[in-house]
């Protein structure tokens, strides 16, 4: 693997499944690595538990709400006062969820955690990747995002969409991560910074843990059977992060360490600039 000393990376929802699993190997690199999250504990713990196995001290948890705009912009702030540089950006922290609720901002959770918080954090700390390149972000998507055909602006609340379809609002959220890869690669060309989407493969994690139905109970009961393990869901991730051989690939979605072609919709340039709009908006930021 890659040599990382010197380098700085910051991976959101680290403190369980394929984000720990991913922050360990990376440590093991000798990278500096932040791990952020919202449950003091379990970062904690998580940050204790891969300074002992990794045998690097340059590991710091960072605590943030990472589904509210305040979360973001909080973590975004606390990272520049302790870091200087940031050489990785991983977006990975998501949930499901099996019923439809509203973040202290009004916005509907899924869409909040699994899209707001990529673009908004990526956005806030952009001058910083750039001022380090070559730098890379990575961003956690799903081949979920293949079961929405087009992305519904006409349905980021959910309401359309729940109840035995809770799926749904999760699979939107994920063609949103696809959309909005493109779309940053697409301003990010010619910047020494590379943004790329991967599919990490079914893996038995928590990301259902709010999941019930028939969803939550494949997930938590057979799960363990068939699923890929933390590990191995994060093969693709730190390969993205470190490879070589991806080093100036930009825009791209993988499965496996393999570029493959997203979804139709998730390749609609028009509703990529659009999606990145109304994130703009929702975040308070301006367009460009």
């Amino acid at each position: 693997m890659t040599d990382m000393q010197g380098k700085v990376v910051l991976i959101t929802g680290a403190s369980n499944g394929i984000g720990r699993a991913a922050a360990l190997a990376l440590a093991r690199t000798g990278a500096t690595v932040a791990l952020a999250g919202r449950d003091e504990k379990r970062v904690n713990a998580t940050v204790a538990m891969i300074r002992e196995q990794s045998d690097n001290d340059e590991l710091r948890g960072l605590l943030a709400d990472l589904s509210t705009l305040s979360g973001m912009r909080q973590l975004a702030n606390e990272f520049r006062r302790r870091y200087s540089r940031l050489d990785l950006l991983l977006n990975n922290a998501g949930a499901a969820f099996h019923e439809r609720a509203e973040t202290v901002d009004g916005i509907e959770r899924t869409f909040a955690l699994n899209h707001l918080a990529y673009y908004q954090l990526s956005r806030l700390l952009l001058d910083m990747l750039q001022a380090s390149a070559p730098a890379r972000i990575v961003n956690v998507s799903s081949d979920a995002h293949r079961q929405v055909k087009v992305f519904d602006f006409d349905n980021i609340d959910g309401r359309k969409a729940w109840g035995l379809k809770g799926f749904t609002p999760y699979a939107q959220t994920k063609l949103a991560n696809v959309l909005f890869t493109r779309e940053l690669a697409r301003r990010l060309a010619g910047s020494g910074v590379t943004v790329n989407a991967l599919h990490p493969g079914v893996v038995a994690t928590d990301i259902f843990r709010d999941t019930g139905g028939p969803i939550g109970f494949v997930f938590h009961t057979l799960g363990p059977l068939f699923m890929k393990k933390p590990e191995q869901g994060a093969d693709t991730l730190v390969w993205l992060a470190t490879a070589a051989e991806v080093a100036d690939v930009s825009g791209g979605y993988f499965v496996d360490r393999k570029r493959r072609e997203p979804s139709a919709g998730a390749r609609d340039d028009d509703a990529a600039q659009r999606l990145w709009a109304l994130s703009a908006e929702l975040c308070g930021m301006s367009v460009d």
